[in-house]
């Protein structure tokens, strides 16, 4: 079994007529492409955007204890 990783996923989407609303996400996955299919569904189903309305501005691969989420902390097991 592949040991989950935890991306850090900073960027913006629109939100009504506001300008662009910036995110900064943890999301748990095995690779970028998942966690990237993650947050597009997350996003998507929050807030009713669509995939052309979010832009990425960076991706990368964190310690699990850097994430501050204490539900996504016991998850992955970090004390």
């Amino acid at each position: 079994m592949v040991e989950p990783k935890v991306f850090k996923i900073k960027g913006t989407f629109r939100m009504g007529d506001n300008p662009r609303q910036p995110f900064t996400r943890y999301v748990p996955a095995t690779s970028d492409e998942e966690a990237l299919e993650k947050l597009y569904s997350d996003l998507g189903s929050e807030h009713g955007v669509k995939r052309t309305e979010i832009e990425i501005h960076e991706i990368t691969e964190v310690d699990p204890s850097e994430v501050e989420d204490p539900t996504l902390r016991e998850l992955l097991g970090v004390e």
